[in-house]
């Protein structure tokens, strides 16, 4: 784990309401990101932690409230507007293209173009860049593969949601934002997610993970952001405080200010 503590905030929200009819997915959420942390956000089923990233990732726009960005307001209108900051979102369902080549999947929607007219009037991909910038990018994060031009669906799970986090750390210059990227994996191939989560990290980049699994939350997490009743009930450092009182917090069986003070994260 980094020492986060003094950490700059370089994703922050304040006060999101989003109702949907009767129903509130957010209920006044706050949330706190911090250079170059893992932060895990987790709660029950209906607690708004989905309505919370997607309104960081610019997938869903709040009724009220403030999203900063390296202390600057922003208002992302959709996941295009998120990307363009900086902000990078790995979706569970990972979002590849399985019959298209590692670093075609890599610069999906982001292609190369080469330059002068084959470029611009004939829209050539310059396809020898963009596979010299993936052996770049996947060698950065140790990702090993026989070959970039292989399709993504000779891949394992592990190496599949690999190229997903490798897209978006290649594009990120401030947040990843990653949707339980251990799901439906075998043992070793979440070490192999786990160990690119913290190489992520220490491409000086925050990492927001979004998990169900709280032994992987706890060996990675930095601080974890509690998510209750469509808002933040408690920010805990997972050295400071076991798992049953933390699925006790996500639960509501415990309160914040019944829990020792060291167990708060700052």
């Amino acid at each position: 784990m980094s020492d986060v503590a003094t950490g700059t905030i370089v994703l922050q929200a304040r006060q999101l309401v989003k109702r949907y009819g009767h129903v509130t997915a957010l209920d006044g959420a706050d949330f706190d990101l911090r250079n170059g942390e893992i932060l895990a956000v987790i709660g029950d089923n209906g607690a708004g932690k989905s309505s919370l990233i997607k309104a960081l990732a610019g997938a869903l726009v709040p009724d009220t409230g403030e999203i900063f960005l390296d202390g600057r307001r922003v208002h992302f209108r959709n996941p295009l507007d998120a990307r363009r900051a900086g902000i990078e979102t790995v979706y569970q369902d990972l979002a590849v293209a399985p019959a298209m080549s590692i670093s075609e999947n890599l610069f999906l929607g982001r292609e190369l173009r080469r330059s002068g007219l084959a470029g611009v009037l004939f829209r050539m991909l310059d396809r020898k860049r963009m596979l010299l910038e993936t052996q770049e990018r996947l060698a950065d994060l140790k990702i090993s593969v026989r070959s970039m031009r292989q399709p993504v669906e000779t891949l394992s799970g592990g190496q599949r949601q690999s190229v997903a986090v490798a897209r978006s750390a290649a594009f990120a210059r401030h947040v990843v934002i990653m949707d339980e990227p251990m799901a439906a994996l075998g043992v070793k191939e979440r070490g192999m997610v786990i160990e690119l989560i913290r190489r992520v990290r220490e491409n000086r980049l925050a990492v927001v993970l979004i998990s169900h699994d709280m032994p992987h939350v706890f060996e990675l997490a930095d601080r974890i952001h509690v998510q209750r009743l469509g808002k933040r009930v408690a920010v805990l450092d997972p050295r400071q405080i076991g798992m049953s009182d933390t699925v006790a917090v996500m639960t509501g069986a415990l309160r914040a200010e019944e829990l020792p003070p060291e167990a708060l994260a700052h």
